[in-house]
């Protein structure tokens, strides 16, 4: 019996095809044994580095996931429940792409060192991003980057940070 990598590997190759024909990515693809049966876990994310996944999108996704992996119920070996879902919050930046996305957000950094920064993120090129902390713009090299979290915030980016930054402050009649 295949073991849950095994079965990842496998289902990844028959499962990307879907996730990119819909313009997504394929943050992750998860399996686990849980007695007779396997939950199979498939995380996408937006090609784009602004947008999120809708519900909708997620739904029809899904949809289509469970009957290319019913064709292919053999890899699985018995029945299995399909989670398709978007990142969370708490999702670990990790690649560059994942960095664009988090644009102006607070993050959380623990440094390889095992130093730790609270910053907010400018722009994110291949190799490194801007980190705005305690008020000045620094260069941080991925390289650098143990660990990576979002930090919730309740309300937006000051206006400074955000000049700081290079983006635009954009407020709606009821913020002013």
């Amino acid at each position: 019996m295949p073991t849950p990598d095994q079965v990842g590997r496998q289902l990844h190759e028959v499962l990307a095809p879907i996730v990119t024909g819909a313009g997504l990515e394929l943050d992750e693809l998860d399996v686990r044994a849980t007695g007779r049966r396997h939950t199979v876990k498939v995380v996408v994310d937006s090609a784009d580095d602004t947008a999120g996944v809708s519900l909708d999108v997620i739904a029809k996704l899904s949809r289509a996931a469970s009957a290319e992996l019913d064709q292919h119920e053999h890899l699985i070996g018995g029945s299995y429940t399909l989670e398709v879902t978007s990142p969370g919050i708490d999702r670990p930046l990790t690649l560059p792409r994942h960095w664009r996305k988090a644009y102006l957000r607070l993050v959380e950094v623990t440094l390889a060192d095992g130093g730790k920064l609270t910053g907010r993120v400018g722009k994110a090129g291949e190799d490194e991003v801007a980190l705005l902390v305690d008020g000045s713009v620094r260069s941080l090299a991925y390289a650098e980057v143990a660990k990576a979290l979002v930090q919730v915030e309740f309300k937006q980016a000051p206006d400074a940070e955000v000049e700081k930054l290079g983006g635009r402050v954009e407020r709606t009649e009821d913020e002013v």
